[in-house]
């Protein structure tokens, strides 16, 4: 069946980096979008980025310039390197994936499976 296991989260001091992991099984990332989403408690779930399944990358305003996202194919797995990082970065960071690829990987709402998130915590 189709896992998601998110790590990498942590606290790290404003501006330093982090890289987010999310190890996929039960389906190859050729035939799946991934996204990066992130919720703060008491606010709307917030899409960070995603990649395509053929590799087209998309990022949100807040994360333009200071996110990364990439996946190596061979280990199945999809990463999110953040940089210059910021307080109102601090949430649970969850990695997502849908079969719908006929449709954009920015659309929020076509994600099924999710992992279970990995706390990112950005205080000094």
């Amino acid at each position: 069946q189709v896992q998601l296991v998110e790590s990498g989260g942590g606290l790290v001091q404003p501006g330093g980096s982090l890289r987010l992991s999310c190890a996929a099984s039960g389906f190859t990332l050729n035939y799946y979008h991934i996204g990066w989403f992130r919720r703060v408690p008491g606010k709307e779930r917030e899409g960070v980025s995603c990649i395509s399944h053929v590799g087209i990358t998309y990022y949100a305003d807040s994360a333009k310039g200071r996110f990364t996202i990439s996946r190596d194919i061979a280990k199945n797995t999809i990463y999110l390197q953040m940089t210059d990082l910021k307080p109102d970065d601090t949430a649970i960071y969850y990695c997502a994936a849908t079969q719908n690829t006929y449709a954009s990987c920015v659309l929020n709402y076509l994600y099924t499976y999710w992992g279970q998130g990995t706390q990112v915590t950005v205080s000094s």
